[in-house]
């Protein structure tokens, strides 16, 4: 790793540096993602039922992936997702009005059809595309692309961030699938009940939803995997990476372990998307471990801050791996 050295110094030739192509991608691919008996078992009753699937659990426990997965393995395209904020509103998850600018559009003597001037989001445009294009061909610009009649997975990720009246607002819309749109004449969208959205929803349980809500979910806790689940979930994100790096991924397993323990003392223990983050590190390009692993200390000093992320945590990390190095 001698991409960056601190010095101040700028490449002498004047060009930019080659840096490494980002791993992230390649390792997230959905084929990769391993559910275990419950999330399995989830899933299919809120296909069943057509029912929005929630999903809770520790972050970087795989809720979001989760989705993903499913969309890849029932061939339904790509996945439509909104991300919660602080600022959201139930409109913004069927379609956003810019009302400002049709009233600027006015003013100047421009475009003022309200149409122009919506802009659909995840949920909105998957209800669209439930329909034939004729079906919705009014509430579409003549060039907007439209995949349907098609079934879609919408994802609303973190969805505990969002105001508590957010999911009280969508009880509605989200049991019965549909939308409207008070600025096109209140006019209505649905989506038929063989081209229903399959709704999956994260949250990390940072506050509690209305039971109004939870009624109409099937509820999912992701629980953190068992060791033998986490060597299956390492191996298939690692494909053939892992299988050439054997003793390393048992060495790693037992610090992340380690690091893991109640008895660790740290305020964020690493996850196993951070687990996962650190072995790409360790078994790919410049950052490879070497014959002696994970007990070479210069190569795992570089690599802590992949699963240590507070001030706090950090000293006594180093400690617990120092131990684990001198076979404590």
């Amino acid at each position: 790793m001698s991409w960056y050295t601190g010095s101040g110094q700028a490449p002498a030739d004047g060009k930019a540096a080659t840096l490494p192509p980002s791993l992230e991608k390649r390792y997230r691919h959905p084929s990769g993602y391993r559910a275990d008996q419950g999330l399995i078992d989830a899933v299919n009753v809120a296909l069943q039922l057509g029912q929005p699937l929630l999903l809770t659990g520790q972050p970087g426990t795989g809720k979001t992936e989760a989705a993903y997965s499913i969309a890849w393995e029932l061939g339904l395209g790509p996945v439509l997702k909104f991300e919660s904020k602080s600022t959201s509103v139930a409109r913004d998850l069927f379609y956003s009005y810019d009302a400002l600018g049709r009233f600027h559009a006015s003013q100047r003597g421009g475009d003022v059809d309200a149409l122009a001037f919506i802009r659909f989001g995840a949920l909105g445009k998957a209800i669209l595309e439930a329909n034939p294009r004729e079906a919705v061909a009014h509430l579409l610009a003549p060039d907007a692309p439209h995949a349907g009649p098609r079934r879609s997975v919408v994802l609303i990720d973190e969805i505990d961030k969002a105001p508590r009246d957010f999911p009280n607002d969508l009880l509605n819309e989200v049991e019965h699938m549909y939308f409207r749109l008070p600025e096109l004449g209140n006019v209505q969208v649905d989506a038929g009940a063989d081209m229903r959205p399959v709704l999956i929803l994260t949250s990390n349980s940072e506050k509690n939803l209305a039971e109004a809500f939870l009624r109409r979910c099937i509820f999912y806790h992701l629980p953190f995997p068992d060791p033998e689940r986490l060597l299956d979930i390492v191996h298939a994100r690692l494909g053939e990476a892992a299988g050439a790096s054997r003793e390393l991924i048992v060495q790693a397993l037992e610090v992340f372990a380690r690091l893991r323990e109640p008895q660790a003392g740290l305020a964020k223990r690493p996850s196993t998307s951070e687990l996962l983050a650190w072995l790409r590190l360790l078994t790919e390009g410049p950052m490879k471990a070497g014959a002696q692993g994970l007990r070479d200390p210069r190569l795992v000093a570089p690599t802590i801050a992949t699963l240590v992320k507070t001030v706090e945590d950090r000293p006594q990390a180093e400690h617990i791996l120092r131990d684990w190095q001198a076979g404590a």
